[in-house]
């Protein structure tokens, strides 16, 4: 939205991942450069296996930041990986001096407190507590600056990691939705952002799934109408199966997009008829 994009088509990849398609014609035509300077604008999270704080946020924090750290993220935040226990119960006052780097004024009070606490929930609302506290003192006065420390941990935690060479490169080869992952066999469906809290990455068809419905909708289908043949009648029974919803938010997004380049044909005629 940031960037004036509108056609964006949301795809599991059939593992772990999401790719999303952006199909705006200026989009397309965009150069690596352009790509890069794109995908580093909305990459939040940097650094390797060896970095211990891949989140650095300095005042004032960029709009579009604050919405990346807004509410909804709070919610999906594992508590557990903030403070484990166990053996390792004493890495959360590791994550405090190396990562969070808040104000003096605050790590020393959360290293004295952080261990009387019993559970990870209990420090993380410490945490927030705390860091809210010191952002709305310095909206007040300079006399504290402001903490963003909880914003630096969900956003490492729950933010997406982007891959740049895939955006930037236009010899790159890509995943086509619909296309099926070679490890889990799970075909990499459109996603509805209007259910999403519904989607689950599990219950997504696999091509042995797949393949059994269409078997059973072929033998307990319709009857098949003379003449007909078999790619034609399997182009028929694909609707029959699990994949059909998926299809349809396919279907459903280039209709949206072929609606808005016709309209912006129409529009860019009207006005060449003007002169």
């Amino acid at each position: 939205e940031d960037l004036g994009v509108r056609h964006r088509l949301w795809v599991y990849s059939g593992r772990r991942g999401v790719h999303c398609w952006v199909c705006d014609d200026a989009v397309r035509k965009w150069s690596p450069a352009l790509r890069a300077a794109a995908v580093e604008y909305l990459s939040l999270v940097k650094g390797g296996a060896d970095t211990v704080k891949k989140v650095n946020l300095s005042h004032p924090v960029h709009p579009f930041i604050r919405k990346g750290a807004g509410a909804p993220m709070d919610s999906r935040l594992d508590m557990s990986q903030l403070c484990p226990g166990g053996r390792e119960g004493q890495w959360h006052l590791a994550w405090i001096r190396n990562a969070l780097t808040p104000p003096a004024q605050l790590r020393e009070p959360l290293q004295a407190e952080f261990p009387k606490k019993k559970d990870s929930l209990q420090r993380w609302e410490l945490l927030r507590g705390r860091a809210e506290r010191t952002r709305a003192a310095s909206a007040r006065g300079p006399a504290l600056a402001p903490c963003y420390a909880d914003w630096e941990v969900m956003l490492q935690f729950c933010f997406p990691r982007l891959d740049i060479n895939v955006s930037k490169g236009l010899g790159h080869l890509l995943k086509s939705p619909f296309s099926v992952h070679p490890k889990t066999g799970r075909v990499s469906v459109p996603l509805d952002l209007q259910r999403l809290d519904q989607f689950d990455p599990f219950a997504v068809p696999t091509i042995t799934s797949l393949c059994h419905e269409l078997d059973t909708a072929g033998s307990d289908g319709e009857q098949e109408e003379v003449g007909e043949t078999e790619p034609k009648r399997r182009a028929r029974d694909y609707k029959k199966t699990s994949l059909a919803p998926y299809v349809r938010v396919f279907e459903q997004f280039v209709e949206g997009m072929e609606s808005a380049r016709r309209g912006e044909r129409i529009r860019h005629s009207d006005l060449q008829g003007d002169f």
